[in-house]
Order: structure tokens, then sequence, then C-alpha cells
């Protein structure tokens, strides 16, 4: 005696189900395509920029495609989601409105030339080097906080893309990937102020040979090209103010913007060590605070007379 066929499940037939399991299937099809051609894109490629421009290349491509696979796959439903859609629209909108706004500053980052990977920024009140862009957030290797200048703290923030919309942004590498700096230096009062200057000019030299300032005037001249801008000279200024204290020179200069804090250790170097060999002729100056010694102080008791 045959014994009967168990019957099939009950949704195998629904053609809801069928176009359900589809889409999962494209899905995880698509998720482990991408995954296998961002490992290979790791090993295949040398260059950080390349391979980081890459994988994203792949990502989006990905997610195009699962739209794309969705959509041929729910084709003949569309018409009928239209209206629900569109009712839904509003509340999501709504309630993803931060959500829409990182999508849409995402746009603007990409689009907008804000900045891109490995520029150095300030966006959020937060200053980094950007080492990621995401549809939602930029993320960023943050500087400075409990750790003095241009370093690290070990920190990776994760900035909101609508921020674009709301605050400004630093981009301190982007168009032009220098800064002018200065420092001030104190010098007293009684040095040779005309060899002060000379030992300046000759530091600020060091810093300014070529062919950084090649470099320089070469990424200066294409933004007077590119925006409404005066020219600007890039080699270093010397200035000298009095004070009540003592004489006060500023050496500007321009750095290259991730070198700023060494080049700033390089010039007080060489300034001790020039100032050294020209002796009593240039002493750096100080704050100095004297204590005047107060006048005697002379107390006499009279002595109290009996009743």
């Amino acid at each position: 005696m045959a014994l009967p066929l168990p019957s099939p499940p009950a949704w195998s037939g629904d053609p809801l189900v069928a176009k359900l399991i589809a889409a999962a299937a494209v899905v995880v099809a698509v998720s482990l395509l991408i995954r296998v051609s961002q490992v290979w894109l790791g090993r295949s490629l040398k260059d950080a920029d390349t391979r980081y421009y890459a994988r994203k290349l792949v990502a989006l491509s990905g997610y195009f495609l699962v739209v794309v696979g969705i959509t041929v796959i729910f084709k003949d439903r569309l018409g009928g989601l239209t209206v629900a859609i569109g009712v839904a629209g509003a509340g999501i909108a709504f309630a993803l409105q931060e959500v829409i706004g990182s999508v849409a500053g995402w746009i603007a980052i990409s689009f907008g030339g804000f900045y891109r990977p490995g520029d150095r920024v300030q966006v959020g009140g937060i200053k980094g080097d950007v080492i990621d862009i995401g549809i939602l957030r930029t993320t960023l290797m943050e500087l400075g906080e409990w750790v003095h200048s241009d370093l690290y703290s070990g920190r990776i923030v994760r900035v909101a893309n609508s921020f674009v919309f709301k605050q400004p942004v630093f981009n301190y590498s982007g168009d032009f990937p220098f800064l002018w700096d200065e420092l001030t230096l104190p010098v007293q009062y009684g040095s040779d102020h005309r060899l002060v200057r000379r030992i300046l000019e000759g530091i600020g030299a060091e810093i300014a040979a070529e062919p950084f300032t090649a470099s320089v005037r070469s990424a200066w001249g294409r933004m007077v090209k590119k925006y409404l801008i005066e020219n600007a000279g890039v080699e270093p200024q010397i200035t000298l103010v009095l004070t009540d204290n003592w004489m006060e020179f500023t050496l500007r200069y321009v750095v290259d913007v991730k070198a700023r804090r060494s080049t700033k250790d390089h010039i007080y170097t060489r300034i001790l060590e020039e100032f050294d060999r020209a002796g009593d002729r240039a002493r750096i100056a100080s704050a100095t605070v004297q204590l005047v010694q107060p006048p005697p102080l002379e107390v006499r008791l009279r002595p109290t007379q009996p009743d």
C-alpha cells in the first residue's frame, strides 16, 4: 500500500512568498559578491587612495544592483504600492529627517568638494583627518583635545553628514595644502636688533628652501585662478614691534599643513643655537617681577596707667 506524499506547505504556492525568497537571495548574493570583491581589491591594489575609492565604488555598485533586482522582482506590484508609498512617505520623511539630512549631506560632500578622505578638517567642532566618508557619517581621526598641537589623540569620531548644512566646514588641506604660521620672539633691549633680524631671515630661508617654495607658489597660483583672491607672498616675513618690556620679533612663514609642529620645533632649536653663538649680542627676554622691600614697621606700646 503506497503511502500518501506529504502535501506542500500552504505558502509554497503563494507568488508573494516566492518573490520575497527571490529578493532575499538577491540581497545575499550581492552581499557576498561585494565582500569577495573588496577582499580581492584589498590584496591587489597597493595604493591606499586607489584601494579606498575602489572599495567604495564596489559597495555603491552593490547597493544599486540590489535596488534594481528588487525592482525587477516586484515590478508587477509596484503600481499598487504607489499610493501606499506616497501616504507613508510623509511620515517616514518626518521620522527620518536626520537620516535624510545626512544622506543629502553625503551627496553635497561627494559632489560639492567640501573635503575628501585624507584632508585635515574641522567639522562639527571636531578637528581631525578624514579617514572615511559614509552615506550617513564622516569618520575622523581626532586631533588635539588632551594633547597639544596637531597630534592624534587616538579617538575615532563619527559626525553626521547633515552638519554641512548647519555649521561651517574648515578644510586645512583642500585646494591649498599649506598654512601660514608665525611665532613671536621677545628679545631684550640692548641686543643687536639687526643681528636678530639676520638670524631670523636665515632660519626663514632654511624652511622656505626649494623645491618647497615652488610647490607653495604653484598651489597658490591655482587658488588665484580658481577663486576671486589676490596674489599673496609666500616668502618668510620678519616684523618688529617695540613693547614696554622687550623687542618683539615675529617670523611669519608658510608650512605644510601636516608638518606645522615639527617645523616650529626646528625653528626654535635653530634660534637657540644661533643665539648661543651670538652671546650677549642677542638675548631672549622674559618677564621678571621685582618685589620692592616694604618700609620697616615700628610698633610702640604705652604702659597703662593704674586707676
